[in-house]
């Protein structure tokens, strides 16, 4: 009823999510909800006590993330495999109409953004805030307060990298020094990153 025609082209797209802990999960719930029928998940992780405050799945504890989100969620496909530079190096992703990048390697993120920044979705850092109403996305060179997304744009400059690539930021100032994360960010991230793919997907021709 809310998209009319436009739902066919949701339930077609293909749809690939790297990474599944606070903002990733998010994605793959909103996006499973919204009828998207070809998920596939990659993440080599396995649910810790310490991922129950913002992450689907992780009553779990102790199992991989991917076998435990392929019981929750019928039909995904899933894969248990490290996002390291070697994989980005060695996999081709062009089969995929989207990648939604909730990964916080450095790295890896880096060459994903350089090799297929066009069809790509990235999550800036969503830990140490507490105000979901200060997300945006914009230009990644355009962010501020993200240590994380600094150490992406000055990889990126030194690759020469001058694209106009949008990432999904907060630019609320964090509030610790120390890691801790608050689900009503890091899910807000998920589902701004769902809708952001939704929007795509509708505007493909």
């Amino acid at each position: 009823m809310l998209f009319g025609e436009n739902f066919s082209k949701i339930q077609r797209a293909k749809i690939l999510i790297l990474g599944v802990g606070g903002v990733g999960g998010h994605a793959l719930d909103c996006l499973y909800r919204s009828g998207v029928s070809d998920i596939t998940i990659v993440d080599f992780d396995r649910y810790d006590i310490t991922n129950q405050n913002r992450q689907i799945g992780s009553d779990a504890v102790g199992v991989y993330k991917v076998e435990h989100l392929q019981t929750r969620y019928t039909g995904i496909k899933v894969i248990n495999q490290k996002i390291d530079i070697e994989w980005v190096h060695n996999t081709d992703l062009n089969e995929y109409d989207l990648i939604l990048d909730a990964i916080d390697d450095i790295k890896p993120k880096v060459e994903l953004i350089k090799k297929y920044y066009k069809k790509m979705i990235s999550s800036g850092g969503s830990a140490k805030k507490t105000d979901p109403t200060k997300i945006e996305y914009i230009s990644l060179w355009k962010t501020t307060n993200d240590p994380f997304l600094r150490k992406i744009r000055t990889m990126l400059k030194k690759d020469r990298f001058d694209k106009n690539f949008k990432v999904i930021f907060s630019s609320e100032v964090p509030k610790v020094v120390p890691k801790g994360s608050f689900v009503g960010v890091t899910g807000a991230f998920g589902l701004t990153m769902c809708s952001l793919a939704i929007d795509k997907i509708i505007k493909e021709k």
